[in-house]
């Protein structure tokens, strides 16, 4: 229904325009003549099925939706979103909530989303069917996958230079990606590697562009649970101590992971949100000093002056660098006394890990494509109940924490509502519930002739792309 143009601000997609009725009604004006790939109208009626879709118990949304009462169509191209009570950032979380054909969907038995969980592969996996600039033309997962140019785009007129073919190649080593790019196979790469940029700097026929994406890496850990079963303590778990939480935050020199590991393409966090963030300030993105005598210190007072041996779990294939990242920690934590296990993996099995529990010092990385610290508080550090704080495996939970993360979705007031996440952000820091390290900065790189803007919510939005050879 909304989108975001390049700065990131929302926009008019297939709803022209929404307003505020009430305190807890929202009306939205779709726009008329827009097809689905299938030559089906959009109308009111399919917007109420995928929002209600989107609610499901199976569904990956039903966080962007949980503040939704009812859906109702007022007519063909008015639709009314009731909320269980004020929700004041619900234009954002319809952002990233996507329309589908309703008859579509019942001819092929996709009226709900799949089970993850339960290992269910639906139609709608391998299949689509939408009102976007671009449609699919084949897939075969992990190999390719082709888009052709939409005909009937409602939004054609905007953008007359639409490529007329994306095909979508995985390559997962990246030096067989870069040699693809320089000798023309490929146009664009979205992830090229830190060590590739000074070669494809020297090229001629490639261009980099470069952002700060609106993601913080960090790192998480157990801090809830009596024992922590990945380290070598009995009977004990270092990581629920404020001051070993302090020591390892203070013993790692991100300014050296900056220049030496990431090439001065990242910048350093106090914070796990990243600039651009509803609520985020430089004040508190503020980071604590690097003092690895103070580490020792902390440690020292709480028991463990001879450190401690734990597991440190990360992806290989999911950040800018991010199994590199985590050797640097390794090192840098083995300098104050606390031995790491590094146990690198793909990142299916990495969020698989972390989903199941089956971890007690993990990376992660966080987006927001909200644009909204509520975001950030109801995935990461609200106590563990339905949606909100489904990705807090850090057994945190704070009552104050939990009430402000409710009232911030909630508040209407703009002043009220800046003072809840202020507040919220402080306890969080305060209580170092994960360990931040940096924001990430994103790299594409093209062939001469092919330009894709860079956006901040590192997806490249094709219809923006001008194509000339």
């Amino acid at each position: 229904l909304i989108d975001r143009d390049g700065a990131m601000e929302k926009i008019p997609g297939l709803a022209e325009s929404w307003q505020l009725n009430d305190d807890s009604t929202w009306e939205f004006k779709l726009r008329e003549g827009v097809t689905f790939h299938n030559g089906n109208p959009l109308n009111a009626d399919d917007v109420v099925f995928s929002l209600n879709r989107a609610r499901a118990e199976t569904s990956d949304f039903r966080g962007y939706t949980s503040s939704i009462a009812d859906v109702i169509a007022v007519d063909d191209y008015t639709v009314r979103i009731v909320t269980d009570g004020p929700d004041p950032i619900l234009a954002d979380w319809l952002t990233g909530v996507f329309i589908m054909d309703r008859e579509w969907a019942e001819e092929h038995g996709v009226e709900l989303p799949q089970d993850f969980a339960a290992g269910e592969e639906t139609f709608a996996v391998r299949n689509t069917n939408g009102t976007g600039p671009y449609q699919l033309v084949s897939r075969e997962p992990d190999v390719r996958t082709e888009l052709a140019r939409n005909p009937n785009y409602w939004a054609a007129a905007d953008f007359p230079h639409l490529v007329e073919t994306i095909v979508l190649t995985p390559i997962a080593s990246a030096p067989t990606r870069i040699a693809a790019l320089l000798s023309g196979e490929l146009d664009f790469v979205l992830d090229p590697a830190i060590q590739d940029l000074p070669r494809l700097q020297q090229s001629p026929d490639v261009t980099l562009q470069q952002t700060n994406e609106v993601r913080a890496i960090f790192l998480g850990w157990d801090l809830g649970s009596p024992d922590n079963p990945w380290d070598d303590v009995e009977d004990g778990n270092p990581l629920a101590d404020l001051r070993v939480r302090e020591a390892l935050y203070r013993a790692i020199d991100v300014e050296a992971i900056r220049r030496v590991v990431m090439r001065d393409l990242s910048v350093p966090a106090g914070m796990v949100t990243s600039p651009g963030v509803y609520g985020y300030t430089a004040d508190l993105d503020a980071r604590m000093s690097f003092d690895q005598e103070e580490a020792r210190r902390l440690l020292a007072e709480a028991g463990y002056p001879d450190g401690f041996e734990i597991t440190l779990h990360c992806p290989n294939d999911r950040y800018v660098n991010d199994e590199a990242i985590c050797q640097a920690v390794v090192g840098m934590l083995g300098q104050v006394g606390v031995g790491v296990n590094l146990q690198a993996r793909p990142k299916s099995i990495h969020f698989a890990e972390l989903q199941n529990r089956n971890t007690g010092f993990y990376m992660l990385g966080w987006g927001v494509p909200t644009f909204d610290s509520e975001y950030v508080f109801r995935f990461l550090f609200h106590t563990p109940d339905g949606s909100r704080g489904s990705w807090n495996f850090t057994g945190y939970s704070n009552e104050r924490v939990d009430e402000l993360t409710q009232d911030m979705q909630n508040e209407l007031d703009p002043e009220a509502r800046a003072a809840m996440i202020q507040e919220a952000w402080e306890i969080v820091n305060g209580d170092i519930v994960y360990l931040p390290l940096h924001h990430q900065v994103i790299t594409w790189a093209t062939r001469a002739g092919l330009d894709v803007p860079i956006r901040a919510d590192n997806r490249p939005r094709f219809q923006y792309a001008r194509y000339e050879r």
